[in-house]
């Protein structure tokens, strides 16, 4: 099947939760996505420390999270390539994977809010269009505003909104490190993995 509207979702997953998953479905549904790409990062360069559980078992659990949804896919091409991941580094390879794809780089708002001052935004903003998440409660970053300090963002954001979900990738670790159980926070079978594997203890 031909892919003209492509969702980009990069992160560590470490893990992945249903936090993630609802953002994608969000962004597939309010901008009418072919295809959500979920692509597992080796090293983010805006995260000092290294991951907590290796490339391989992020890679697999983020498998096992979408295995039951068509319309999510993963990529291997960070974890493949090793180091740090720069979102332009990794939209330009997608453009040549995907050539006649529309791209929709998925973000938080508070990455929108931090756009500026990554890697060559106005590259990321040349490359693909932003789709920014929001959720009950969040400050919406004032697009005006950023398009003063970036234009080339100017007319290229699309705000999603989606449910109130408050799960980050480090509460459920402590929660593991802890004993505390994370099932209906994460897909139950990558709460099986992490349990099998002795992941965050």
């Amino acid at each position: 099947m031909d892919v003209t509207r492509l969702g980009v979702m990069g992160g560590t997953f470490d893990p992945i939760h249903h936090g993630h998953l609802v953002a994608a479905q969000e962004a597939a549904s309010t901008l009418g996505l072919d295809r959500v790409l979920f692509i597992p990062v080796w090293q983010p360069p805006h995260k000092a420390d290294e991951p907590w559980a290796s490339p391989d078992d992020r890679l697999c659990m983020v498998r096992l999270a979408v295995a039951d949804n068509p319309r999510f896919e993963v990529s291997t091409i960070e974890i493949e390539r090793t180091g740090l991941s720069y979102t332009v580094d990794t939209l330009q390879r997608l453009t040549g994977i995907f050539p006649k794809a529309s791209l929709y780089f998925i973000v938080g708002m508070d990455s929108l809010a931090e756009l500026p001052k990554w890697h060559e935004p106005a590259g990321i903003l040349r490359l693909a269009r932003i789709a920014a998440l929001h959720r009950p409660g969040w400050q919406t970053v004032d697009l005006a505003t950023l398009a003063r300090e970036l234009p080339e963002s100017a007319g290229r954001v699309e705000l999603v909104e989606m449910p109130e979900l408050d799960i980050s990738s480090s509460e459920l670790r402590d929660r593991i490190q802890a004993g505390r159980p994370v099932r209906y926070l994460v897909p139950d079978a990558v709460a099986a993995y992490v349990a099998e594997r002795g992941l965050y203890r």
